[in-house]
């Protein structure tokens, strides 16, 4: 029996980007399609087969140890964009402020899809999830910049909202305009992990 099982949840890729530079600026590039390979996206700043530990796996290494770069994407819904900007009380926000990779409808609850799921699209390049992203400053302050009183708004309407990181399984195309169907897990959730929470 297969490990993984496909879904009938179905969305759209809505918008790419890549981060050239983040100790310049978190901003994304816009982009109309890209090439997946196992490093991610060429030319984004968060791409390669390994990375330095940071604050996402401060529990586990030292800053800076080289670990396996399962952060190469940063990938976000966008009916969860627009209920972060309603919440912020403007009209949109755009993803090149919050440094995404892919922005995908069509998807509920997508910020919560069980980790190690994988994303299809239709060229048959395919991305694993790692885990719930969480929101942080950084974003605000490229909306500082432009929408100004905005930005402090930012991290408490995206909590729960910020999207998934993830890596590339299999290289491949993938351009604004193609669908995507999601693949789960086939197993059941731990049952120990409300205890292992606390």
């Amino acid at each position: 029996m297969p490990a993984l099982m496909p879904t009938e949840f179905r969305g759209r890729v809505v918008w790419l980007g890549r981060v050239i530079n983040s100790q310049e600026t978190l901003r994304s590039e816009i982009l109309q399609k890209a090439e997946l390979t196992f490093a991610g996206i060429e030319g984004e700043c968060h791409g390669g087969l390994t990375r330095p530990a940071c604050v996402r796996t401060k529990a586990q290494y030292p800053q800076g140890t080289e670990i396996r770069n399962v952060r190469q994407l940063s990938v976000l819904s966008q009916e969860e964009l627009d209920a972060i900007a309603q919440d912020m009380g403007t009209a949109d926000l755009d993803p090149a402020w919050l440094g995404a990779s892919m922005v995908i409808s069509g998807i509920p609850d997508f910020s919560h899809v069980p980790p190690s799921s994988r994303l299809q699209v239709e060229s048959g390049a395919s991305i694993a999830v790692d885990m719930e992203n969480r929101p942080c400053i950084y974003p605000g302050r490229e909306i500082e910049k432009d929408r100004p009183g905005l930005g402090p708004k930012f991290k408490p309407a995206a909590n729960n909202r910020r999207g998934v990181t993830a890596w590339v399984e299999r290289e491949g195309m993938v351009a604004v305009g193609d669908s995507v169907r999601l693949h789960i897990p086939d197993q059941p959730i731990w049952r120990m992990l409300g205890e292992a929470r606390g």
